[in-house]
């Protein structure tokens, strides 16, 4: 998709919300913007069963990251630009991480506009 990207990023972010804002930063997509996510990326895989009925969860894998360190676990993935919400401002109609990612991609288009292609012409058939 063509076009300047943020993503907004906060505290209830965790999982695939740590993972994927990491790799859009990654990918350089454009920046994030909130505050840090939660920092929970361990997962677990199966679930043994417990004479009781019950299940046993462990955790079985983590998240390294593209220089083959640990990462985000405990942490999270710090926003690029930090805005952090105000519920009573959002009480009110507004709310100040959608502005502030509003006027980031409004200046993003004002120095870089997209690019169209030119559109080739029908085949002949």
């Amino acid at each position: 998709m063509a076009g300047p990207k943020v993503m907004l990023i906060n505290a209830w972010s965790g999982s695939g919300g740590d993972a994927f804002p990491y790799y859009f930063r990654a990918a350089g997509l454009g920046p994030l913007i909130g505050t840090r996510t939660w920092g929970g990326l361990i997962g677990y895989s199966g679930q043994p069963g417990l004479i009781d009925g019950g299940r046993l969860t462990v955790p079985t894998f983590s998240f390294y990251n593209l220089d083959g360190e640990w990462d985000v676990e405990g942490h999270g993935v710090e926003p690029d630009i930090e805005v952090v919400d105000d519920p009573s401002l959002m009480l009110d109609g507004g709310d100040p991480q959608l502005d502030r990612a509003i006027a980031e991609v409004l200046k993003a288009l004002e120095e870089n506009p997209p690019v169209r292609p030119d559109r080739p012409a029908y085949p002949v058939r």
